[in-house]
C-alpha cells in the first residue's frame, strides 16, 4: 500500500509547454484537498483529491504585484486564470501536468513539487 500524500509547505517549480517561453516558482501549502500559494508575483488557491499515488485539482491564480522590469511581458497580463492538473506523487515529491485557461487560450504546464516542512 502506497502512503498518503503529505499535507504541508512545497516548493513548486512551473516551466510552460506549447512553444510558450514561461516559468515560475513558489510554495504551496497543502492540506486536506485544499490548495493554497505563492511567490513574488501570484497567488493560487484551489482544491485537489488524492489517489494511490496519483492526484488532480484546480486552482486560481491572481497577480499580485506589477513585475519590476518594465520589458518584462507576463503570460497572465494581470489576468485571473484558471488551471485544472494532474500527476503523480511518492515520498517528497509530486509532478503534475496541467492546462492553464488564458482568455480564450489553452496552454500546456509541468510542475515539480518538493515537501519542504509540516504546515
Amino acid at each position: 500500500m502506497k502512503k498518503p500524500m503529505k499535507n504541508g509547505l512545497y516548493s513548486i517549480h512551473i516551466t510552460m509547454g506549447d512553444g510558450v517561453k514561461g516559468r515560475d516558482s513558489g510554495v504551496l501549502i497543502l492540506r486536506d484537498g485544499v490548495l493554497l500559494g505563492g511567490g513574488p508575483y501570484f497567488w493560487s488557491s484551489g482544491a485537489y483529491t488524492v489517489g494511490e499515488g496519483t492526484w488532480k485539482g484546480h486552482l486560481v491564480t491572481n497577480q499580485h504585484s506589477p513585475f519590476a522590469d518594465p520589458f518584462a511581458r507576463p503570460l497572465f497580463a494581470g489576468q485571473e486564470v484558471a488551471s485544472g492538473f494532474s500527476g503523480t506523487f511518492a515520498g517528497d515529491t509530486a509532478d503534475v501536468f496541467g492546462t492553464v485557461l488564458v482568455g480564450t487560450r489553452s496552454l500546456s504546464f509541468r510542475a515539480t513539487l518538493k515537501w519542504l516542512a509540516k504546515a
